[in-house]
């Protein structure tokens, strides 16, 4: 079993730059399939996720390779529109398969996803908007069959925003006849990457960042080498760790844009905070003053993917916070493990009250998601004493070395292998 050990108390300083995207790759790579040719994507990420998505690719018939400045997909020959359960129940987000293998081959077999145990997250929308396009859509208790003869543009109403789904929806219309129009689309930074991606391509994709995009279709696409923008979560992510543990730390990447809600938070803190174009410095004493109230809210409201690391910095706060959760109803799994370690938090629905302790304490605990590890990676960096977490395969599914580089802002922190 392998755990991460943390001995918390030391500030951090220095300067690091952020890998790329988690939630902006993937749909990526998915994307890659709809041309008959090859791509390569540099700053790639290499992380569980993406390792998945590179088997799933490569049981459909693309041939991957790593070089030295990115990915190489070669999707010139798709052979197969099944797609490999063991993988999809792996990782949520294989469920974009759907939308490219329609765009490509016009028929799909898939199972239901897997991934983080965070809330239902059910695929309705998808289904629902991937019929509009003409395709048939069949289901049954272990998998899901689509196909069509004819792609055909269509009109699109999501009931609510939906990442998943409107990048499944862009995936599936691109190479459809006609014209496609999104309404209620997702406003996600992720959303837009994957449409500048597309248009790279040879894709006519206007309207990606607002909630109305419309998708001309193309017949053909064209090779294309893409430079991925920084991951805005583990920029997020090392923001509040030094925010709770005091210290200056200057963070290099693409996304400082797109952290603005999670920059007002931590100023609301006691932090303070200055953005450049291309980077972020933090300055943190380490006294926090509690937050009157945080709602987690689709982009560009304060992120769910923020909500645990955030929680973990309130634990040690002056003072009280309320932390209400609009996305996912399972995303306070990591409450527990924070109390172990003498915090004093208590949740009654979507709403988390957090009562600021002067101290945590070093001890063991297990991440139960991605984002609550990294939550409890934090937690342990403030502590007194030393932390082990375990649970670490959900943490590697999105920060590729989360030892390293805290390690390289100066924290005591390892992996362990037993």
């Amino acid at each position: 079993m392998a755990f991460i050990e943390v001995v918390g108390g030391r500030h951090l300083s220095g300067e690091l730059t952020i890998q790329g995207s988690k939630n902006a790759v993937l749909p990526i790579l998915a994307a890659s399939i709809l041309h008959k040719g090859i791509t390569r994507i540099k700053n790639c990420p290499k992380i569980i996720d993406v390792y998945h998505m590179i088997k799933l690719l490569e049981s459909i018939g693309c041939i991957v390779t790593w070089e030295q400045e990115g990915l190489t997909i070669d999707a010139t020959d798709v052979n197969y529109n099944s797609v490999d359960k063991k993988y999809v129940s792996s990782m949520r987000s294989s469920i974009i398969l759907l939308g490219a293998l329609i765009g490509r081959n016009k028929c799909v077999t898939i199972s239901y996803p897997g991934g983080c145990a965070i809330g239902e997250r059910p695929i309705d929308l998808h289904l629902k908007a991937i019929k509009e396009l003409n395709v048939e859509v069949i289901r049954n208790e272990d998998l899901i069959f689509c196909s069509t003869v004819h792609l055909i543009g269509g009109n699109i109403e999501f009931a609510k925003q939906s990442v998943g789904a409107t990048e499944n929806i862009i995936l599936a219309a691109v190479k459809a006849e006609g014209v496609t129009i999104v309404n209620n689309a997702a406003c996600e930074p992720e959303i837009t990457e994957l449409c500048s991606f597309l248009n790279q391509m040879g894709a006519r994709i206007t309207g990606a960042g607002s909630k109305t995009i419309k998708i001309e279709g193309v017949k053909e696409l064209k090779d294309v080498d893409y430079t991925l923008v920084s991951d805005r979560i583990v920029m997020g992510t090392y923001l509040a760790a030094v925010a709770g543990t005091g210290g200056s730390v200057t963070l290099r990447g693409n996304c400082c844009e797109e952290n603005a809600s999670v920059i007002e938070v931590l100023r609301k803190l006691g932090c303070r905070v200055g953005v450049g174009n291309d980077y972020i410095n933090i300055c943190s004493n380490g006294k926090l003053q509690a937050s009157s109230i945080i709602e987690t809210e689709s982009y560009p409201g304060f992120p769910t993917d923020m909500q645990s690391q955030i929680m973990s910095v309130l634990s040690i706060a002056n003072g009280s916070s309320l932390v209400v959760e609009n996305i996912f109803e399972s995303r306070f799994k990591t409450v527990s493990e924070l109390v172990k370690m003498g915090a004093e938090i208590y949740v009654n629905g979507k709403v988390a009250q957090i009562h600021g302790v002067n101290a945590l304490y070093g001890t063991d605990v297990k991440a139960l998601d991605l984002r609550g590890g990294a939550g409890l990676v934090i937690a342990g960096l403030m502590a007194n004493g030393t932390s082990r977490v375990s649970g670490i395969e959900y943490i590697e599914r999105g920060y590729q070395d989360i030892c390293l580089d805290l390690r390289t802002l100066g924290a005591d922190i390892r992996k362990v292998e037993e």
